[in-house]
């Protein structure tokens, strides 16, 4: 019950608190490279709408699920819980993209005017969000792996969408990216 009351007061503004100083600097960074991780699946879904490419793309997310648990050893990081948490950020993403779908499909006028690449405009910022997704998982480790995890970066995420100002859709993606980022037993 704190803990809502809490983020609720972080949220409204109510707590003069800057937003750095409130969260772990690490759980700062993480949170705030999975909001716009959340955030590129707009253009993805842009990339993707009214063309036989679907949302689901299991090539595309092996490819990438192979690459962060090929590189988490090297970081100290154990693969099967970056690809737990990797897997959190596809689906988040997904979550984004049929949300978005449902959106324009019901009211056309709200359709992106333009397609973007995916190839050449959008991969690449997925693979520099995952680049440092991995880094922040490897500094953090000390501190997901505490009991106090789950509330601190739950205060995290929250202070995280109200800095970016994330619609429903994009604040339930962003929790749902994070969820398995805490690894205390």
């Amino acid at each position: 019950m704190r803990l809502r009351v809490l983020c609720a007061l972080l949220v409204a503004g109510l707590l003069a608190v800057p937003a750095p100083a409130s969260a772990s600097p690490g759980f700062w960074k993480l949170t705030d490279l999975a909001a716009q991780r959340v955030q590129i699946a707009d253009k993805v879904a842009a990339a993707k709408f009214g063309t036989p490419s679907p949302i689901d793309d299991p090539v595309r997310e092996q490819q990438i699920l192979d690459s962060v648990a090929a590189k988490a050893p090297g970081l100290g990081l154990s693969p099967s819980g970056v690809v737990r948490f990797f897997r959190d950020q596809i689906e988040a993403n997904k979550v984004v993209q049929r949300g978005l779908y449902a959106k324009w499909t019901e009211h056309p006028g709200t359709r992106p005017p333009e397609r973007p690449d995916l190839g050449t405009e959008v991969r690449p910022v997925i693979d520099r969000l995952n680049t440092g997704l991995l880094a922040e998982l490897a500094a953090t480790g000390d501190a997901r792996a505490r009991r106090s995890c789950d509330v601190r970066l739950a205060v995290t995420v929250r202070l995280v969408d109200a800095r970016r100002s994330l619609d429903r859709l994009h604040s339930v993606a962003l929790g749902e990216s994070v969820r398995s980022a805490c690894t205390h037993p």
